[in-house]
């Protein structure tokens, strides 16, 4: 099979194709032929070794896949050879075959073609666990997404609406900010041309419910004030590449909630509601992701350096079948 490999941490320059043998599955876990794949900014981290947890090179990248299941290991209740689903883990989806244990996949609903499949996981669990179960939002709040065009920030942009909450979106290009409306935000801003601080004063003038940051750097701290008395702050991630200094006055002067979001830490009964709710969004699709950019599996590098340099909008996919 041909595979995506990193022979040596760098930039996604450093990779290149290869052919390896077809894995093999093991107790508990499933072979997949992969039909697509979802480039996103902590692959290029753990291709740069400066990911929070580090793969010794050399390695396969990729983090979300769609496919159907070609082999089965022993232990696999629930899924039979055929089967088409989706799955993440850590790396090794930048490849025509995968093997994943069992408890990583999800049948992909009827209707739902693998692109859509392969960029719905993380982007999109990630957005609506923190939307529900970490910003507590609901109809009638305010919502400021920071980085609004990219993979969460659009996902939260989408699913945001589907919960009756108004959207502020943050982006750095009109054409971010043009896909943000398209999705529902009622108010734009666009970080590179404007005053973020006096733009979200004039959009939330009594304070947003919630904020919802991927993207860290300097829009933290305008985007903390703009928070509404007792507000929830929600940490993602960090894509600017740059943790946030915050002063801790503003939390004290407002009663303000700074949070962070991490799987582990919602519920085990709210997050299988969460998870039952977004694959019905999904299934009706009344949520699709936004794919801005599809790449051949030839050309993973580039798609890695545009999800890199924040070019990218809403999601970008590797076709396995071009």
């Amino acid at each position: 099979m041909r595979a995506v490999v990193c022979p040596e941490y760098g930039s996604p320059e450093v990779l290149r194709i290869e052919r390896r043998p077809l894995p093999r599955p093991g107790p508990g876990q499933a072979r997949i032929r992969v039909r697509a794949a979802a480039a996103n900014f902590p692959d290029v981290l753990l291709i740069a070794g400066r990911y929070q947890i580090t793969v010794p090179p050399p390695f396969v990248p990729g983090s979300e896949f769609a496919g159907r299941i070609t082999e089965l290991g022993p232990d696999c209740p629930g899924f039979a050879l055929g089967d088409r689903v989706s799955g993440t883990g850590l790396y090794g989806a930048f490849a025509e075959e995968i093997v994943a244990p069992a408890t990583n996949l999800a049948p992909i609903p009827p209707g739902v073609d693998d692109r859509t499949a392969a960029a719905f996981g993380v982007a999109y669990r990630t957005a609506y666990h923190a939307l529900r179960s970490v910003a507590r939002v609901g109809p009638g709040d305010t919502a400021v997404v920071l980085g609004a065009g990219g993979g969460v920030g659009l996902a939260a942009v989408q699913l945001a609406g589907a919960l009756g909450v108004e959207v502020v979106a943050i982006a750095s290009s009109p054409e971010k900010l043009s896909a943000a409306r398209s999705y529902g935000a009622r108010y734009l801003i666009d970080h590179r041309e404007s005053d973020v601080r006096a733009a979200l004063r004039a959009a939330v003038p009594e304070g947003a419910a919630a904020v919802l940051d991927p993207v860290g750097g300097d829009l933290s701290e305008p985007a903390l004030r703009a928070l509404g008395r007792g507000g929830r702050f929600v940490t993602i991630g960090y894509a600017s590449g740059t943790v946030p200094r915050i002063p801790l006055n503003l939390v004290l002067v407002k009663g303000l909630q700074i949070v962070g979001f991490q799987f582990r830490d919602i519920d085990p009964d709210e997050f299988d509601r969460n998870e039952r709710e977004l694959a019905d969004l999904l299934a009706d699709g009344r949520v699709a992701p936004h794919i801005g950019a599809t790449f051949p599996l030839a050309d993973t590098a580039r798609a890695l350096e545009r999800v890199a340099a924040g070019r990218a909008v809403g999601k970008v996919v590797i076709d396995m079948t071009a």
